[in-house]
C-alpha cells in the first residue's frame, strides 16, 4: 500500500491556523467550498465558525475577484438558512460569497470512477461541482458507533451532504439513509470516486473532538484537541487527523487508496 508522506498534510494550533488553499485556488473565477454545518448543533457537532471565516479569509487572498460558493445540504427538519444564522454564517461573507442549499440545486450524474464499485455506478450530486474551477472541503473531526464499530467522519464523510435527500432518503426524509446501506465505510467508496476526487482540497476543524456512544452524530461528549489539518488531498488529511488523535485510522481511508493507485484518478 502506498502512505502518502506527513509533509503532505499541515498541521496548525487552533489560535495559530492561517489557511493556505491548493494552487487550483489562485485567481479561481469560481470556488466551492463545502463545510459540515448540516446540522443546527454547535461544535464539534459542526465546524466552527471561526474556522471557516479563516478558510474563506485563505481563498479570498488568492483569488480576490473570485466568487466563492458555500454549498451544504442538511440533515436536519431546521433549514439552511437557519442554521447558517444560528452559526452565524451570513456575518463573515463577503459580498463576492454566497450560501446555497445543495437540495435545491440542478443535479447531474456523476460516474463511479472505481475499478470496483460497492453499490453504485453513478451518483446524482450537483451540477455546479463540474462548473467551478476549485473545490474545498471542511468537516468537523467526529467518532460515531453503530453495532460495535466506530466510524471516524471528517473532510471526505462531509461530501454526504451534497447528495440529495430526494433520492437518497430511506425512512428519514430529513437524511440520506440509502448512503449507509450497507455502510458508510463502504459507500465512501463511491462517495470518493464519484465527486471525492473533484475536491483540490480538504480542512478538518480538530479543535474540538465529538465523540458518540451511538450512530447518532450530532449527540455525544466533546473534548479539546486544538489542532486543524489542511492539505490537497483528503484522504491524506484525514489520515494524519486520526494518527494525531491517536484513532484507528478507518481501513475505508486504505481501500480508497489501494483502488486509487489502481484507477486514473
Amino acid at each position: 500500500m502506498k502512505v502518502l508522506p506527513v509533509t503532505s498534510v499541515q498541521v496548525a494550533d487552533t489560535e495559530e491556523f492561517i489557511y493556505q488553499p491548493p494552487a487550483k485556488a489562485t485567481n479561481a473565477s469560481r470556488i466551492l467550498v463545502k463545510p459540515n454545518l448540516g446540522y443546527p448543533v454547535a461544535p464539534p457537532v459542526t465546524v466552527s465558525i471561526n474556522i471557516l471565516k479563516k478558510v474563506l479569509q485563505g481563498l479570498r487572498q488568492v483569488s480576490p475577484n473570485g466568487e466563492i460558493l458555500i454549498v451544504e445540504g442538511v440533515c436536519s427538519p431546521v433549514s439552511l438558512e437557519e442554521i447558517a444564522h444560528r452559526h452565524g454564517l451570513y456575518g463573515i461573507l463577503d459580498e463576492g460569497m454566497q450560501l446555497l442549499d445543495a437540495d435545491k440545486l440542478p443535479m447531474s450524474e456523476y460516474p463511479n470512477l472505481s475499478p470496483s464499485p460497492v453499490r453504485y455506478k453513478s451518483m446524482f450530486a450537483p451540477t455546479m461541482l463540474q462548473e467551478v474551477d476549485c473545490c474545498i472541503t471542511v468537516g468537523a473531526f467526529k467518532k460515531t458507533n453503530l453495532k460495535g464499530k466506530e466510524l471516524i467522519s471528517a473532510s471526505l464523510k462531509n461530501l454526504y451532504g451534497l447528495f440529495p435527500r430526494s433520492r437518497y432518503k430511506a425512512r428519514s426524509s430529513h437524511s440520506r439513509g440509502q448512503l449507509h446501506r450497507p455502510s458508510v465505510p463502504l459507500i465512501l467508496q463511491d462517495v470518493y470516486f464519484s465527486i471525492g476526487y473533484l475536491f483540490a482540497g480538504a480542512v478538518v476543524d480538530g479543535d474540538l473532538r465529538f465523540v458518540s456512544d451511538d450512530w447518532r452524530p450530532d449527540k455525544g461528549k466533546t473534548f479539546p484537541f486544538g489542532k486543524i489539518f489542511f492539505g490537497d488531498d483528503i484522504l491524506a488529511v484525514d489520515r494524519r487527523a486520526c494518527e494525531l488523535a491517536k484513532e484507528t485510522v478507518p481501513d475505508y481511508l486504505d481501500t480508497i487508496e489501494n483502488l486509487r493507485q489502481l484507477s486514473n484518478i
